[in-house]
């Protein structure tokens, strides 16, 4: 008999106790159902401080078929979601989000146009119910300027629902960066995509974690992996700004030879002085963001370390060969 593929399903959790049963229920009946593949769910712990962990120890002891990765600490839904991809076995993985806004009942259209031979089919949302129009209309404006300043063809209304292919995966896991930007490395790495378009529902339980700071650290990520538009914009701006103070400076040297010296106006002076330092600082900072990210890369940390994978305490001497 022909071996059945193995379908993994890779979810990030941080402090999800009151979805958790939510999603192991609906995962379950989607694994009874479609009996053509073998599946596993990886449930990574991205350091929980509420019953997470205990919710799916339990789990795994009634069905081995979900398992769990739990990391020392909170490192992030990004590290989580690498952690997952150096130890998921499928031959195709299935990121879903814990919260179930992403309905796990459109895996079997994924599988389908996966089994036709595309190796990243991505959700894309129509519409994004419980979102805030100010999310909405900020990540649109966020994800147009990002386009518009990268080479690389951002995909627009979607998230890291998607399936990919056992060599999507390998070359993810190949990217070793400690400032991840996810999202970027999907349209990064290529290969034959596919989009399939859904109606985003809210939450099942609980809160996000995604508040407007975590968000625009999120968003500063994003520029500073796939775009150095901003330093070449603060380069600009400061040639047109020396441009400014030269041809001002011309003008001055001017009527000082035909018109005699004027009184300097202090009010003018401060103006000047304080726009350019105002100048300066935040092109201080664009370039101290970059330098800050690459004296992160230049240390060479493991990107996460792991307390357990199911029950086995683990050893993580190896973690920087991943």
């Amino acid at each position: 008999m022909k071996k059945k593929r193995l379908i993994t399903i890779l979810t990030p959790a941080y402090n999800e106790e009151d979805v958790l049963p939510l999603l192991q229920e609906r995962l379950a009946k989607l694994m009874d159902e479609n009996t053509a593949y073998d599946f596993e769910v990886l449930v990574v712990n991205d350091g929980s401080k509420d019953g997470t962990l205990s919710l799916l120890q339990d789990f795994h002891k009634k069905d081995t078929r979900f398992n769990y990765l739990n990391l020392s600490r909170n490192f992030g839904k990004e590290t989580a979601m690498i952690a997952g991809l150096d130890y998921c076995k499928g031959d195709a993985v299935i990121i879903l989000d814990a919260d179930l806004q992403d309905p796990p009942e459109l895996i079997p259209e994924m599988l389908k146009y996966w089994e036709e031979g595309f190796d990243d089919v991505y959700a894309k949302r129509r519409s994004r119910k419980g979102e805030s129009w100010l999310k909405k209309f900020t990540s649109k404006l966020y994800y147009r300027l990002l386009q518009k300043t990268t080479r690389i063809d951002i995909q627009k209304d979607t998230g890291d629902f998607r399936l990919l292919d056992r060599r999507c995966v390998e070359a993810l896991r190949s990217m070793r960066e400690s400032q991840r930007y996810t999202k970027g490395l999907f349209s990064w790495i290529g290969y034959n995509k596919k989009a399939i378009e859904y109606d985003r529902d809210p939450r099942a339980a609980g809160r996000t974690k995604w508040n407007y700071r975590r968000l625009f650290n999120l968003s500063i990520d994003g520029f500073t992996s796939f775009t150095t538009a901003p330093l070449r914009w603060s380069a600009l701006i400061g040639i047109l700004i020396s441009l400014c103070g030269f041809l001002y400076m011309l003008i001055i040297i001017f009527n000082t030879l035909f018109y005699g010296i004027d009184s300097p106006g202090y009010a003018s002076t401060m103006v000047v002085i304080l726009f350019l330092g105002g100048i300066q600082l935040i092109f201080l900072g664009v370039i101290g963001e970059y330098l800050g990210r690459t004296f992160s890369e230049a240390k060479g940390r493991p990107l996460y370390f792991i307390d357990r994978y199911n029950d086995q305490i683990e050893d993580n001497s190896k973690l920087n060969q991943k």
